[in-house]
């Protein structure tokens, strides 16, 4: 079966349904693709129970539709799912989902976009053929876990944080948290607020902030150059905190908003976990070199038993696997060559959306951007 359309989405996450509002918009005919069974599967499928946004609402909007007014400042998941629902509702966006693409590759002869795709249910090969094509598949494709020796034989659970749900079944169990970013910090809390012998793996700088901070550093940046914003940002953080490089946490030389600008690394916005951390409810630890059994020896020598190891070390992009001809705006890693704010074009009306690491809020900046291009294209 063959279907022509003038853009192709792939991936019915957030940044495919902000591309599709804004094309609906625009009144661009397009088509929008998604291998799961449903839309914005991480969020409704592959994140723990406690998850809230981790900003402020007015920076996790998608395009053409605010938040209700009566929505809290920090969004629980349940609600963003929820938000997304009346989004998809609200602009009349239609995923084919259960629909794989398999493979994607630009027709010179023909100056459009043959995308190969598989439907499950029931079994149906498609060739999509489109003039644009938005890569919205998402940076958090495939889960991420280090190589480490002897990780395949060790006797107890392993398990990475998109499959982390709560703390209730670890109370009493010996549980080490690899990844110190905001889902890493964050199971630690739950598990050792659930009763669980918590220890976490702390292997680079990271900036630890509050919500407040945070919130207050995205307002002033829009008027105030950042290295000033990200200078008071440390102060108060230092202020609020203290010194953490005692208990194995140290501050990257670069600041909060200029570290997230240059290689997308977020601070960790704090929700109890560097009290538990100071109290010593929940150990740091180094690198691990290797594991034996149950046992797992760090590189500072230190070896402990553990009942289970939650992996909160992120996800690589799965672009790269159906998408040919994507040298002009993807790297080997599945992201973007450019840097923020160029990455979102290709060449031959090749888009990414999402992709760049800002979040929702540059989600929402992806769409526009695209959306805009094509139509300065699609009307010439």
């Amino acid at each position: 079966m063959e279907v022509q359309t003038v853009v192709l989405i792939v991936g019915a996450g957030p940044a495919g349904l902000a591309t599709a509002a804004c094309l609906t918009q625009l009144s661009i005919p397009y088509v929008i693709v998604e291998r799961e069974d449903c839309s914005a599967s991480l969020w409704r499928n592959r994140a723990y129970d406690r998850l809230k946004l981790h900003l402020a609402k007015e920076f996790c909007e998608l395009p053409h539709m605010p938040y209700p007014v009566d929505a809290p400042t920090y969004i629980p998941k349940d609600q963003f799912v929820k938000y997304l629902d009346n989004y998809i509702e609200c602009f009349d966006i239609r995923p084919k989902y259960q629909t794989t693409i398999e493979s994607c590759s630009y027709d010179e002869g023909r100056k459009c976009w043959l995308s190969m795709a598989r439907e499950t249910t029931p079994p149906v090969a498609v060739r999509y053929t489109s003039r644009f094509l938005v890569v919205a598949s998402g940076e958090n494709s495939a889960e991420n876990i280090p190589n480490i020796p002897g990780l395949n034989d060790f006797t107890g659970e392993t398990i990475h944080s998109s499959r982390y749900k709560s703390g209730a079944a670890y109370s009493g169990k010996n549980v080490l948290v690899v990844g110190c970013g905001n889902s890493g910090m964050e199971i630690a809390y739950d598990l050792a607020s659930h009763g669980a012998n918590t220890s976490i793996v702390i292997r680079s700088p990271v900036h630890v902030v509050t919500k407040e901070i945070i919130r207050l550093g995205m307002t002033l940046v829009q008027h105030i150059p950042v290295n000033i914003v990200d200078y008071l940002l440390v102060k108060l953080s230092n202020f609020v905190f203290g010194d953490l490089s005692k208990h194995g946490i140290v501050r990257p030389k670069i600041g909060p908003l200029l570290l997230k600008e240059k290689n997308g690394r977020s601070a960790v916005i704090d929700v109890g976990t560097i009290g538990l951390i100071k109290n010593g409810t929940i150990k740091v630890l180094g690198d691990i070199s290797k594991i034996k059994g149950n046992i797992v020896e760090f590189e500072c020598r230190k070896e402990t038993s553990f009942d289970a190891i939650v992996f909160a070390t992120g996800y690589n992009s799965t672009a790269n696997m159906w998408l040919k001809n994507g040298e002009s705006m993807l790297n080997n890693d599945g992201l973007p060559k450019q840097e923020f704010p160029n990455h979102w074009k290709g060449a031959n009306g090749l888009y990414c959306a999402g992709l760049a690491k800002r979040g929702l809020a540059g989600i929402a900046m992806d769409a526009k951007n695209i959306t805009n291009d094509i139509l300065s294209s699609y009307h010439a």
